[in-house]
């Protein structure tokens, strides 16, 4: 039987993947750091917990040094908006720790024992195809990680590791709940999780999701930088 192990499994789409992929057959690994909400999990059958904070270096790599896997989907994440008027500096911190570092983290944690035939799944967001307003933290990180993503897919290739990427588009979860701004193509938690999981086994180098919606940013995303901005411009909603 096939262990995936997912980071941010005890809300949105990490949930999501963990209760849909324990109900497909496999061996779940659900890892976050909601004791209680791990503990519901595990009353799943196929469904272990793991509990440790990917923004602690000692933290990940005390929790996944013993542990064995086939699929790790890194999904653990935050978001927070800038308000320009009120720069702060600290919340960029605050987002780049799970978001970047917290994957650098349980990278850290586990590359050594990363051998022929393992997969590693890093989810990020479309926000980094597009420079949306009010999310120079939340766009940045995620730019960063999509990068890293695929700098890590180049240098694990001799080893025989797949290395994916997973860009949702909006997803109905805790954090999307927060914004205040329309969110087309919204789609729910199961539809997400059905859609990666799907990729994954589909060896996509990169998933996007919703797919419509993947379309249309990756074409906004290669015109020219001036007509970028005006339709960023056009999207915000404080005019």
């Amino acid at each position: 039987m096939t262990t995936l192990l997912i980071t941010g499994a005890t809300s949105g789409i990490g949930k999501a993947l963990a209760e849909h992929a324990a109900q497909k057959g496999y061996d779940v690994i659900a890892c976050g750091r909601n004791e209680e909400a791990l503990n519901e999990l595990a009353r799943h059958e196929n469904i272990t917990s793991c509990q440790f904070d990917v923004s602690s270096l000692d933290d990940t790599k005390n929790a996944l040094k013993d542990i064995q896997f086939d699929i790790a989907v890194l999904n653990a994440g935050t978001c927070e908006y800038v308000d320009i008027d009120q720069f702060e500096s600290d919340m960029f911190r605050r987002v780049f720790e799970p978001n970047f570092f917290g994957v650098v983290n349980c990278v850290d944690a586990f590359i050594h024992n990363l051998k022929a035939g393992k997969t590693l799944v890093i989810v990020d967001s479309m926000a980094r195809l597009l420079p949306f307003t009010r999310s120079q933290a939340y766009g940045a990180s995620k730019a960063a990680l999509h990068y890293f993503t695929k700098s890590l897919e180049v240098d694990l290739h001799d080893r025989g590791v797949k290395v994916q990427a997973v860009s949702p588009g909006f997803v109905e979860t805790p954090l999307t709940e927060k914004n205040d701004f329309d969110m087309p193509m919204k789609i729910t938690a199961q539809e997400a999780a059905e859609s990666m999981l799907k990729g994954i086994e589909s060896d996509k180098r990169t998933i996007f999701f919703p797919k419509m919606f993947g379309y249309i940013l990756r074409f906004m995303n290669v015109l020219p930088s001036g007509l970028q901005k005006r339709l960023s411009l056009s999207m915000r909603n404080d005019k």
